[in-house]
C-alpha cells in the first residue's frame, strides 16, 4: 500500500505541476489567422489615429465600441469614468487629432494578452498612453468592441 500511495502521490504533483506550467505559458490566438487578424485590428486603431485615417479607424471597431479613462473632477476630487463611442472616436480620427502627437512620442507596440473561442484581450503600448482592448470575432474579422486606456506619463 505504501508504494501504491507514493505513486499517486507523485502523479497528483506532477499533473499538479504540468497544469500550473501550462497556466504560466503566454495565451496566443487559437490559429495564426487569428493572431495576424487580431493584431491587423490593433494597428488599423492605432496607426489609423495617428495618420488621420478615419476608415482604417472605422475598419478596426465595432460601431458599439466604448472607449474609457477614469478620471478623477477637478472640484470634489472624485473618480469618474470618461468615455466615447465608435462614431467619436471616428471622427476624433478624421480631424487629425492623433496627428497632434509627436512622431517621437508615438509606439504601436501589439501584446495579445489571451484569445478565447471568439474574444481577444489586447495592450497597445501607444507611448504617451496605454489601450486595453476587448476584440470579437465578428463574422470573418476581428473587432475592438470595448477600451479601457491610462496614461503613462511618457
Amino acid at each position: 500500500m505504501g508504494r501504491a500511495h507514493a505513486m499517486t502521490a507523485m502523479r497528483r504533483t506532477t499533473g499538479t505541476a504540468a497544469l500550473a506550467l501550462a497556466m504560466a505559458v503566454p495565451a496566443a490566438a487559437q490559429t495564426p489567422a487569428d493572431s495576424a487578424a487580431i493584431r491587423a485590428a490593433a494597428l488599423d486603431y492605432i496607426e489609423g489615429w495617428y495618420a488621420g485615417d478615419a476608415e482604417r479607424m472605422e475598419r478596426a471597431l465595432h460601431p458599439e465600441l466604448v472607449k474609457r479613462i477614469r478620471v478623477e473632477d477637478r472640484e470634489s476630487g472624485r473618480p469618474f469614468l470618461d468615455g466615447m463611442g465608435a462614431g467619436r472616436l471616428i471622427e476624433g480620427t478624421r480631424a487629425g487629432y492623433g496627428r497632434e502627437i509627436p512622431e517621437a512620442d508615438r509606439r504601436t507596440d501589439v501584446t495579445i494578452l489571451d484569445v478565447v473561442g471568439n474574444a481577444a484581450s489586447v495592450k497597445v503600448d501607444a507611448g504617451p498612453w496605454v489601450d486595453y482592448m476587448h476584440l470579437s470575432r465578428w463574422g470573418d474579422r476581428w473587432v475592438i468592441v470595448n477600451v479601457l486606456w491610462e496614461r503613462t506619463g511618457d
